[in-house]
């Protein structure tokens, strides 16, 4: 009798798993085909426009996102010949990189085209083939991102000055680090899994060296148990020490991994969107407020 498979995650969970991951209102989704300079060829996402960050899946149920690409500095959007039928092809000019972009069909690559250009010029393209409701639907973002960029522009000068250093937070931006990562030591990350069980079970965290990284994780098979893998970061992908070394080529494929393998037993610990953005600056004082708050289950 084959075993079955474990149950896949209900759309409203999902929506609720990505909100504590980014807080950026979604304008439109759909799959897409993206090429980027390190890529050998086109890769398959599930795809989310949030604000003006591109978040990709690669499938569409999973709640953590592979990899994100922010285009409010779009310098043009150029339209590619396609030889494949009924399909669309464009090119994202960027400061820093060309990023190509393949729909499924030609109808979803005009909506695609629509929407992200009315949110990174801030208004409604001319000269897109779209039906009078998508059309309407492209004004209500328009006013939405217009009203998301004032308040933006309302917070502190201290979070605008973190945002806009674009040399050295660019790598960051086009490769974030997992929602379950956190710059803790390996005493403190056993620590928040045992006194929160709820929040979950596995924890990213930097390695003793600095240069690599620690996942740790608490089990409960016969009795609750605390492991920890080292995550080696070699060129530009990342080996997991195991019996037989698994080498990936991003952290978000290491938590993904461990996800898969353990069919979902294994969770990402999140603590919450809010004390996330701080994580860096005041670790020691969310690891308190764990310590004297801790959820159950």
């Amino acid at each position: 009798m084959m075993a079955k498979k474990p149950p896949k995650p209900a759309p409203r969970r999902i929506f609720q798993e990505r909100l504590k991951i980014t807080a950026l209102p979604m304008y439109f989704e759909g799959f897409l085909s993206v090429k980027r300079a390190a890529y050998q060829e086109f890769k398959r996402y599930w795809t989310e426009l949030r604000g003006t960050t591109l978040f990709f899946y690669t499938e569409k149920k999973n709640t953590i996102y592979v990899d994100k690409l922010d285009i409010i500095d779009l310098t043009c959007l150029t339209d590619q010949n396609s030889t494949e039928k009924n399909c669309a092809k464009f090119t994202l000019v960027l400061p820093k990189e060309e990023v190509q972009l393949k729909t499924e069909n030609t109808e979803s690559g005009e909506e695609w085209r629509g929407f992200i250009l009315t949110v990174t010029e801030l208004s409604v393209p001319q000269h897109v083939s779209l039906l009078p409701g998508q059309v309407i639907r492209l004004h209500e973002v328009l006013e939405r991102e217009k009203k998301r960029r004032i308040e933006t522009q309302q917070v502190p000068n201290t979070s605008l000055e973190k945002e806009k250093e674009p040399i050295e937070d660019y790598v960051d931006v086009l490769n974030p680090m997992p929602v379950c990562f956190y710059t803790v030591s390996r005493k403190e990350a056993t620590e928040m899994l045992e006194k929160n069980p709820s929040l979950g079970n596995m924890i990213l965290r930097p390695g003793s060296d600095s240069r690599n990284y620690s996942i740790t994780i608490r089990q409960e098979i016969d009795m609750p148990r605390i492991k920890h893998y080292k995550v080696m970061s070699i060129g530009k992908n990342y080996t997991i020490e195991l019996e037989k070394p698994v080498t990936l080529p991003n952290l978000f494929s290491v938590i993904d991994y461990f996800v898969k393998e353990t069919r979902g037993n294994l969770r990402p610990f999140i603590y919450s969107n809010e004390d996330k953005l701080g994580q860096e600056h005041n670790m020691e004082g969310i690891i308190e407020k764990l310590k004297r708050n801790p959820h159950t289950e």
